[in-house]
């Protein structure tokens, strides 16, 4: 009997070769792009077609995914790293659009100085360094040239513009992250982008005052020890977040009967759509004389989070008149801030005996941190009474001590909606 011959393996390695070699163009790029720089450098070993494929390719992404490097000599790496963009960026043909550089084992060296010079005669779009080790990274005058950057991202950055920097003229999105510039620098620059859309700033240094004048702004997100923060020209803003991580200084350097810094900080924020008010940056808005209600009411103000210490009364008022201020609020959170336990001037509680009050849009509460105090029990009581469309109240303790009395104080509370729910949560 004819003894079965087994199926050419070859034959079918080729085949899937041949089927690779003959993908259109287009779908190779599509394919390129979605790999990681190392594994679509490894693609050139398919075919010939695909040989020399990855070098025009538009998106660099030099990270801990796309470069493997295992040594522990910290001098070893720094070479291999080294020589791996410098080989990339000599084979490379066509525009480069994307370049980051977030390798954790990559220190400020003075070769990215050379690469940000050789890609500033090209048209990046998008440019991202993160330097995770060693001192601030002095950033050479060349990067205030890319003229067609539209996102910026720096981490752990020494940022001084020239002199003849006229700004980033399409620039959209800017992200910086531990950074060192002086205050004048700073304010050109952000009022230089004409087009700036979103900005996010954490860890600054080398001031500590923080204005921000920008025409098209939508996004913003900052977290520092600022003692100040104000806006200039910024009426598009809809999505803000700030946060000041030490307590704040500025509600010492306003004389008694000064205007609110409550007052000041919604001048130019008439859009406002989300707003998260963290850390101590309630008891920044809470210096001055707090009103009743802003001037202009938050009429687009949907989402609302503020970083609450319910024993400060000042932080109790401005809470108040920020509620009384948006007329179609539709979630709210609380967030609590214990480690204080200033009382304020006064013991009284604004909660207690609010009269004429109705959140007509209000539909989610989310109150996460109590500790079952009277003032925390007066908020959600007055929250569940003046809420006639709320549909869920989720309460998340500090602790299990004392929770199944709480839970019995939060279900006696009469509720102005019929259909709330309340959801206790365990810490």
């Amino acid at each position: 009997m004819k003894q079965r011959e087994p199926p050419d393996v070859s034959s079918n390695v080729k085949l899937e070769l041949d089927k690779l070699s003959n993908l259109p163009g287009h779908l190779i790029d599509k394919i390129l792009s979605h790999l990681s720089l190392r594994d679509a450098v490894r693609t050139s070993i398919l075919s010939s077609k695909w040989r020399y494929k990855w070098v025009a390719l538009p998106y660099l992404v030099f990270d801990n995914q796309s470069v493997l490097v295992s040594n522990q000599d910290q001098i070893l790496v720094k070479n291999k790293l080294v020589s791996i963009v410098d080989h990339v960026l000599l084979l490379h043909t066509g525009p480069i659009h994307k370049f980051k550089l977030s390798h954790r084992d990559l220190q400020g060296v003075s070769d990215i100085d050379r690469w940000i010079l050789f890609l500033s005669r090209g048209s990046v779009k998008e440019f991202i360094l993160e330097i995770w080790k060693g001192h601030r990274y002095k950033l050479p005058s060349s990067i205030f040239s890319y003229q067609k950057l539209i996102h910026l991202e720096l981490f752990n950055c020494l940022l001084k513009p020239p002199c003849t920097f006229i700004g980033f003229k399409v620039l959209k999105s800017l992200d910086l992250q531990h950074i060192t510039m002086d205050q004048v620098d700073f304010e050109d620059m952000i009022s230089s982008c004409p087009l700036l859309e979103r900005l996010t700033l954490m860890n600054f240094e080398g001031f500590n005052r923080l204005n921000i004048r920008a025409r098209n702004l939508l996004f913003f997100d900052v977290g520092g020890a600022f003692e100040d923060v104000s806006f200039q020209d910024t009426f598009h803003l809809a999505v803000v977040s700030v946060g000041l991580y030490d307590n704040p200084g500025g509600d010492q350097n306003l004389a008694f009967g000064s205007t609110c810094n409550l007052i000041k900080f919604f001048a130019c924020l008439p859009r406002v759509q989300r707003l998260e008010v963290q850390n101590f940056f309630l008891k920044y808005l809470s210096a001055g004389v707090i009103p009743l209600k802003l001037p202009a009411p938050c009429v687009d103000l949907s989402f609302l989070s503020i970083r609450i210490n319910f024993n400060n009364n000042e932080e109790n008022l401005a809470t108040l008149c920020l509620l009384r201020s948006s007329p179609n609020l539709k979630e709210l959170e609380m967030l609590t801030r214990a480690e204080e336990q200033c009382t304020g001037r006064t013991s009284a509680d604004p909660f207690e005996n609010v009269q004429s009050l109705s959140f007509n849009q209000l539909q989610l509460v989310k109150i996460v941190g109590i500790s079952g105090t009277k003032k925390e029990l007066n908020f959600i009581k007055f929250m569940l009474s003046n809420s006639p469309v709320l549909e869920r109240m989720t309460v998340k303790p500090a602790s299990t001590d004392g929770g199944w009395e709480l839970l019995k104080e939060l279900l006696r509370f009469r509720r102005a909606s019929m259909h709330a729910e309340i959801i206790h949560l365990d810490p």
